[in-house]
């Protein structure tokens, strides 16, 4: 193991162990590393960083897309170099970072309506069940897709009404209280259809796939976008985080 590795792997365990998850960053970060020791550098300075920002797998050219890359580098080298003094800092007006979001768009009750309705004709019938009590909670907590897949059958407490969410942002927990009819709901969706169609599953989840696996939160893009089209919807945004999967 070089230097640099063994420094990028504490350095993502110290800011995990903070709460940060660094699922993209930290992915971006070993590729950093691995791109350092094809060229033999065993230090971070700011040709490398950013050759390897603006050198993507897929040859993309979107600016704000290489000073994110470069962001992950930048914040790494701020670190390493109170322990590297070789280590150069990317300077800041080298790919400045934009910030681009994409404004959210909240559905109507008529349309969640017509996805639900659109998600009842999938096939089979324990996918259709899961896809409506997955587009039913979403829409009524505000939940995200990953908070909705990750949640398991312990922390549904439908007796008392209560969601317990856990390793949400920064790997905080909540409550998340229910309206009776989202109870009466989530109690026909876990008797009389998951229980029915999927009686021993592979996953401890609340929501599970046909297979009886947990939800992949990455891979509801496709099917959410299918939902659209059969319901004539028009697609407000490319990747919706939040209130809808």
């Amino acid at each position: 193991m070089t230097a640099l590795r063994q420094a990028a792997g504490e350095y993502l365990a110290m800011r995990r162990a903070l709460g940060f998850k660094l699922t993209t960053q930290g992915r971006h970060l070993m590729r950093f590393v691995e791109f350092c020791e094809a060229r033999g550098a065993g230090h971070v300075t700011t040709g490398l960083a950013l050759a390897w920002a603006t050198q993507t797998s897929r040859g993309s050219s979107d600016e704000v897309y290489w000073s994110r890359r470069l962001m992950v580098v930048r914040i790494f080298a701020r670190h390493l170099a109170a322990l590297d003094p070789a280590t150069e800092v990317p300077p800041e007006d080298v790919l400045p970072h934009h910030y681009r979001r994409i404004a959210p768009y909240l559905y109507s009750p008529g349309e969640i309506t017509a996805l639900m309705a659109a998600a009842g004709r999938l096939a089979p019938p324990l996918r259709a069940a899961t896809w409506q009590t997955l587009i039913g909670l979403l829409a009524v907590t505000g939940m995200r897709k990953s908070e909705a897949c990750h949640l398991d059958r312990d922390q549904v407490d439908l007796d008392a009404g209560v969601l317990t969410i856990t390793g949400a942002k920064f790997g905080k927990s909540r409550l998340q209280f229910l309206h009776p009819t989202t109870v009466a709901a989530l109690r026909g969706y876990q008797r009389r259809r998951r229980d029915r169609w999927c009686p021993a599953p592979a996953a401890t989840s609340f929501l599970v796939s046909t297979r009886g696996t947990r939800l992949d939160e990455h891979n509801l893009t496709r099917t959410f976008a299918a939902l659209l089209d059969d319901t004539g919807t028009v697609r407000r945004a490319p990747s919706p985080s939040r209130g809808a999967p």
